[in-house]
């Protein structure tokens, strides 16, 4: 299997070949047949290629090992392009939104003949590259990855109501305020998207630590490693798709160092293994006469 940065540099540049060819489509299509909201797809479209181009350049950055001056690695790059592919999402969203208001008042009626194939066509083949997309980003637990995967799937999403807007506005000229009611709903669905994706990075940004799920599980899972008593003062932290653990245990107070040395890389070794994508753990020890 190919390396992780390799998978996820092959799959954006997909995604980047056919965001290109799909949105100058979408814009000759949307401006010959007169559809706003398929031109507003077209920019969606667009946006994503631009999305596209923040994971290839982001992957050579967070996927650096860790150093002297970034001594827990650099995945925090990427949850600084997640936030920042959320927040063009959402800018381009309200861009269509306001473009699509103001043409309410002079909406133009599409034609029918040949419109339709552009959102049409964009449904099938974003839906695939979604799937596609989603399926790398998790087999390397890259969020930058599965944020683009969404973007994907939001392409999806907004070409279904140019789709409606263009072939009911075509079928009655009397339904041509669709076709920028269209482009408005799109971008609310790209407001909506862009919400989805900035939230975890936003959270980890923030510092916010893991669940109770997952906090009950690295308990737990401590408390299993023969020597410790109990487990107490969890605290995590996220790091990209991993978790940072440090937390206090109660051991006998008779061991040696060496001992509660031993304990404490089998903790390690366990929380590594099969705790929720731990990277590394820091373990405090405590006598059980305290």
């Amino acid at each position: 299997m190919k390396p992780a940065v390799q998978q996820a540099r092959t799959i954006t540049i997909e995604g980047f070949a056919i965001n290109f060819l799909l949105a100058g489509f979408k814009f000759v299509v949307g401006f010959f047949g007169r559809s706003q909201a398929v031109m507003a797809d077209g920019i969606h479209s667009l946006s994503d290629m631009v999305t596209d181009l923040f994971v290839l350049i982001g992957i050579k950055f967070w996927s650096a090992p860790a150093d002297e001056c970034h001594p827990y690695g650099h995945q925090r790059i990427e949850t600084i392009t997640t936030v920042g592919m959320a927040s063009l999402l959402a800018f381009a969203a309200v861009g269509l939104g306001l473009n699509a208001v103001f043409r309410l008042a002079n909406p133009v009626c599409p034609s029918l003949s040949y419109v339709f194939i552009a959102p049409l066509a964009s449904i099938i083949i974003k839906e695939i590259l979604f799937r596609r997309t989603r399926l790398v980003g998790r087999r390397i637990k890259s969020q930058a990855v599965i944020a683009n995967a969404w973007h994907h799937r939001s392409d999806v999403i907004s070409s279904i109501p140019p789709l409606i807007a263009v072939v009911a506005a075509a079928i009655n000229p009397k339904w041509a305020f669709l076709d920028p009611v269209g482009a408005l709903i799109v971008a609310l669905l790209i407001l909506r998207v862009a919400w989805k994706i900035a939230a975890p990075a936003l959270a980890e940004l923030t510092e916010k630590g893991a669940g109770p799920e997952e906090l009950k599980m690295i308990s737990t899972l401590a408390g299993e490693v023969p020597g410790v008593y109990s487990v107490h003062k969890i605290r995590t932290r996220r790091l990209g798709a991993g978790l940072f653990v440090d937390l206090h245990v109660v051991v006998d107070g008779d061991l040696t160092v060496r001992e509660s040395h031993d304990i404490a890389s089998a903790i390690q070794k366990k929380l590594m293994g099969d705790g929720p994508s731990v990277m590394d753990v820091t373990v405090h020890m405590e006598p059980d006469d305290e």
